[in-house]
């Protein structure tokens, strides 16, 4: 059996860099309250967290495009308001930043929109910790299809068994089993 260090470090975001559970409930819940669509946190949270926007927005009865898009943009437009609910994964970021250190890589591969995980990041001040971000809307199949996480092993030129996943949901598992690279679940304290 032939040895390979892990060369690749690949992070969901939400609630595996940082717990944005909260955030993205109350942003949604507020988005949807404008169109006279009432959902409280808790349902959110269990029900659709992770989800993309276009097949939560249609869950919701949300069949229009148009309308799916404006208020995918009003969600992240109200997004930054509930950034006091946030919180970084204080050790993953630490681990992240000693791996980068000795000459590893840290991508973000996640299913958020590109606008929201760049928000995150200037708040917690975060931009320059990582060397890249694919996010959902650049990949056609998204989690549990493994598609994302392959997609950044091939631009880095890495083997799944030189790459380490940290995920925290169940299709976020799902795709990395599938990706074929060793994992690690994360799960926030409440």
């Amino acid at each position: 059996m032939q040895y390979h260090p892990i060369r690749l470090l690949l992070l969901d975001f939400d609630g595996t860099l940082v717990d944005t559970r909260r955030a993205n409930a109350r942003a949604y819940i507020q988005t949807l309250a404008e169109v006279g669509i009432h959902i409280d946190e808790q349902t959110y949270l269990t029900r659709y967290f992770g989800m993309r926007c276009n097949e939560f927005m249609t869950t919701m009865g949300i069949t229009d495009p148009a309308e799916r898009e404006r208020l995918r943009l009003r969600k992240i437009a109200l997004y930054p308001s509930y950034f006091d609910t946030l919180r970084l994964n204080e050790p993953l970021w630490a681990f992240c930043r000693q791996f980068r250190q000795e000459g590893g890589r840290v991508w973000i591969v996640s299913t958020g929109s590109r606008a929201n995980i760049d928000n995150v990041m200037h708040h917690l001040h975060l931009e320059g910790g990582i060397d890249g971000i694919l996010s959902g809307l650049e990949i056609e199949r998204p989690k549990p299809a493994p598609d994302c996480f392959q997609e950044v092993m091939r631009r880095e030129g890495c083997l799944p068994c030189e790459t380490l996943i940290f995920e925290d949901s169940a299709v976020g598992i799902a795709a990395a089993a599938a990706s074929g690279a060793p994992y690690y679940r994360v799960r926030f304290e409440d």
